[in-house]
């Protein structure tokens, strides 16, 4: 086994530290700069920007306003990463706006945003977009038909699950690597959307009246605004991805700020570009009515190629799964190892150093909404649960008016019941925290339950990674 002497006088073996008397496991600092841009990239692009962009221009009534959306979205996107950059530099550990709040704010409101993340927000967005997965991976071997069984479409997105719970399980630079390849080949998909706009441009067949009208038709009402925001802002979600797992990235405080400054404006610029490439392609009317848009604009512009667009969704959606899994599970780990989830799931596998059973509980909540539900129900719960999270201090003060109008401006424009399910699952938080956290109740069978999973996982503690 490799030994090494730190600077400390420790020495660490395997990623195992022995010194000063304490013994325990490390998640190894293996993503440097690249991977990390990678990452934020590829959890920001998911099948959004290719199957329903059309949102941000269903509410602005004009093509001109929605690509002025699209940028400003990309702008707030990238205030709260600066935000989040301050923060971790404050807060050097993993867990993003988990540990943020339980540092700030303490343990109550640390809980509660835990409660929500874990056993709704995250896995339910694997649910999803793995079932968005499914339905394009699976749409080439039912041509004609209007749409896929649900049973197969449900099997392949709880393979896609499983699958990727074993990556993640046998190795984090494979799940790195994995998100390194599908990152470059979602952007490389968007890239043959805007040069085929610019070809059809530069061919004399681009359909030039979204520029004599660029702006006719734009809504004045504030509540049509913040709902196209909260559309655009959807395809921005993941851009803190990287704060969950800050203890694995080398060098993080200087490659945590170049990873945002590099990611969130390229993905801001692929957004605006490719959605200028759609208006040059397809009538506002034809974009509108297109339930894929990007389908509808290679079937124009790729012609026999157009199998493209599809299998660039499922590589897209792939990858995006993989990137929450991998990120997502961290939060899971940080919690646990708190005290705000079972002692259990801080642990990580003494040979692979990946936080094993953390991933297995993700993936065990993943598929419990995957089995019974669909894509619709699915979204419409989660955009109930996520909300837009929080340097010059204007910053942060943008930030907390932009969150304050996407929480309150969906509940006011088209109030649901889903979010009064949403409200009483977070009440449930309450009982659950003062039950188990404060109160400490754990049945003997669960520490029972503990020892007996860690001796068949081979798991162990882990120690912070500073």
């Amino acid at each position: 086994m490799e030994r090494r002497k730190e600077r400390n006088g420790s020495v660490q073996v395997a990623g195992q530290e022995l010194g000063s008397g304490a013994w325990g496991l490390l998640l190894r600092r293996e993503m440097g700069l690249w991977s990390a841009v990678s990452l934020v990239a590829g959890c920001m692009i998911g099948s959004g920007i290719f199957m329903s962009p059309q949102g941000v221009l269903v509410y602005t009534g004009s093509p001109g306003a929605s690509l002025v959306i699209w940028a400003l979205c990309g702008l707030l996107a990238m205030l709260g990463a600066l935000c989040y950059a301050e923060l971790s530099a404050l807060v050097p550990e993993s867990g993003g706006e988990y540990v943020y709040i339980l540092r700030t704010f303490g343990s109550l409101p640390a809980f509660l945003d835990v409660y929500i993340f874990v056993l709704v927000g995250r896995p339910a967005s694997m649910a999803a977009i793995s079932l968005s997965f499914a339905e394009y991976a699976l749409a080439p071997f039912y041509p004609g038909c209007a749409s896929v069984p649900q049973a197969v479409v449900k099997s392949v997105a709880a393979s896609c699950i499983l699958l990727l719970m074993l990556v993640n399980f046998w190795s984090s630079r494979l799940a790195t690597m994995l998100t390194n390849v599908c990152t470059a080949a979602k952007v490389f998909s968007l890239l043959v959307i805007v040069v085929g706009g610019v070809v059809v441009l530069v061919q004399g067949h681009a359909r030039t009246e979204f520029l004599l009208s660029a702006f006719h038709n734009t809504t004045q009402q504030a509540g049509r605004i913040g709902m196209a925001f909260y559309q655009g802002l959807w395809s921005f979600e993941g851009w803190n991805s990287i704060n969950y797992m800050l203890e694995e990235l080398k060098n993080p405080q200087q490659n945590l700020v170049c990873a945002l400054m590099i990611a969130i404006p390229l993905v801001t610029s692929l957004y605006v570009l490719v959605n200028i490439s759609y208006l040059i392609v397809l009538s506002s009317s034809e974009i509108l009515s297109s339930d894929a848009v990007a389908v509808s604009w290679g079937n124009q512009v790729l012609g026999s190629w157009a199998w493209m667009v599809p299998l660039a969704v499922a590589l897209s959606t792939f990858g995006s799964v993989n990137g929450i899994f991998f990120s997502g599970s961290r939060v899971c780990y940080v919690a646990a190892r708190e005290g705000h989830m079972p002692g259990f799931l801080s642990m990580v596998h003494v040979r692979r150093l990946t936080p094993a059973p953390a991933l297995m509980f993700t993936m065990a909540v993943a598929l419990v909404l995957v089995i019974p539900g669909n894509f619709s129900i699915i979204v419409n719960l989660m955009r109930q649960v996520k909300l837009f999270s929080q340097v010059p201090t204007f910053i942060p003060v943008i930030m907390l008016l932009a969150s304050l109008g996407l929480v309150l401006v969906p509940i006011i424009d088209n109030p649901q019941m889903e979010f009064l399910y949403v409200f009483l699952f977070l009440l449930s938080g309450f009982l659950v925290y003062f039950l188990f956290i404060y109160f400490q109740c754990q049945p003997r069978c669960l520490q029972m339950a503990t020892l007996h999973l860690q001796l068949l996982l081979e798991v162990a503690p882990t120690t912070k990674n500073h």
